[in-house]
């Protein structure tokens, strides 16, 4: 007797890793995503807009609790593992939802948490874990990507118990409407890297939308302009010093594009799958040609191949042993089979592919934004590199 098809694109089971309240927690946040949250998802992204109504839905998805040590209402920090999981389940129903939800939650409250004096997560953080406030992150510039640790031109000059910030930052998610944004900047009288929390409405702060993305389109990235903004020294970041203190932000968050890759995957797969056993040309479904099976199985190759490496970065995060280059290393890696993974599917649904009915176009689109952020493929190669040859290849 044949056996049932598997459909499971966790076709190794990583996720029996988790524990039983971790599986249920995790069901449950599927199954909100796909009935909540999820309709509203490709409106807002054709459209370009951002359906502000999905804020009070996270909200009572209750995510951002558990993030941080100490900001947990069960008194338990969520494992780094779990987290991963529901990563992929957050990308597996929108990439756009999940960038905002990542931005607020991992870059701006992770800024916060690591950055920040007990008084200032004190300030901050439980608003931002009730979606009462919501977080950005600006560290990109008009004219600085990859460099902008050692050529940031944003400025910051202190007279008194103020800073004054000058400058510009570009493709900052959530910029359009945030709370609060954590801005880096350069100090003029040390010429070391410092973070602000600038709030909304502060005097000559101001954004405006990124027009004509064809990735992540639901996302409100933003041009922001600084001129004589005039920050308190109670929103200076008190525990970032230097550039060195920004990047231990970003080894964390690159471990969660990996996931985020991962995520973008499945649901290609997922797709991919239902579309091939159901599309039906020469009277039989697609699944059953040669090529089509090829397609698949690479596709699920890839993904497997990106749960191992996540699983294990999340394992060793959780015991305090992870390194910045084996998050590099995964991010790069990850994003790499993700954007060859949606291209397999891409090609699977043939002209399909090409039009939003089917959603497999706009992974294909969201997947090369993915693949672009949180440092590109080749400068988390040369981190990397340096770190198995000892020989830097940076400019």
């Amino acid at each position: 007797m044949a056996r049932p098809a598997n459909t499971n694109p966790d076709y190794f089971g990583f996720e029996e890793l988790l524990t039983d309240a971790e599986r249920s927690e995790l069901a449950r946040v599927r199954e909100f995503l796909t009935n909540e949250i999820k309709p509203l998802a490709q409106e807002a992204w054709d459209k370009t807009e951002f359906p502000f109504e999905v804020i009070e839905k996270f909200a009572e998805l209750n995510l951002a609790d558990g993030q941080f040590a100490g900001f947990a209402s069960s008194g338990t920090q969520r494992r780094a593992l779990m987290t991963g999981f529901l990563s992929i389940e957050l990308n597996r129903m929108d990439p756009s939802l999940a960038v905002f939800s990542g931005v607020h939650t991992g870059l701006a409250m992770g800024s916060i948490y690591g950055g920040g004096d007990e008084e200032q997560r004190q300030r901050w953080l439980p608003d931002m874990i009730a979606w009462k406030k919501i977080g950005a992150f600006a560290l990109t510039e008009p004219e600085g990507g990859s460099d902008v640790s050692g050529g940031m031109r944003t400025t910051a000059r202190r007279e008194g118990d103020e800073w004054i910030i000058n400058g510009a930052k570009r493709w900052i998610g959530n910029g359009t409407f945030a709370d609060l944004v954590v801005v880096w900047a350069r100090d003029e009288a040390d010429n070391q890297v410092k973070g602000f929390v600038v709030e909304k409405g502060m005097p000559g702060f101001s954004s405006a939308k990124i027009e004509g993305k064809i990735a992540l389109r639901t996302v409100q990235n933003a041009d922001l302009a600084f001129a004589d903004v005039r920050v308190p020294e109670a929103n200076r970041l008190q525990n970032i010093n230097s550039f060195r203190d920004t990047a231990e932000v970003l080894r964390a968050t690159r471990g969660g594009v990996a996931w985020q890759a991962l995520g973008v995957s499945v649901r290609a797969y997922e797709l991919a799958r239902d579309y091939a056993t159901t599309r039906v040309q020469f009277g039989k479904p697609i699944a059953s040609f040669q090529m089509i099976q090829d397609l698949l199985v690479k596709m699920l190759g890839n993904i497997s191949a990106m749960f191992g490496m996540v699983t294990r970065l999340a394992q060793l995060s959780d015991e305090l042993r992870d390194t910045p280059e084996q998050a590099a290393l995964a991010k790069a890696f990850c994003t790499s089979k993700m954007r060859e993974t949606v291209a397999f599917g891409r090609e699977l649904f043939g002209g399909n592919g090409i039009v939003l009915d089917y959603e497999i176009a706009k992974l294909f689109s969201d997947a090369e934004a993915i693949y672009s952020f949180e440092g590109s493929r080749e400068m988390n190669t040369l981190i990397v590199g340096k770190n198995i040859t000892g020989i830097s290849a940076f400019i």
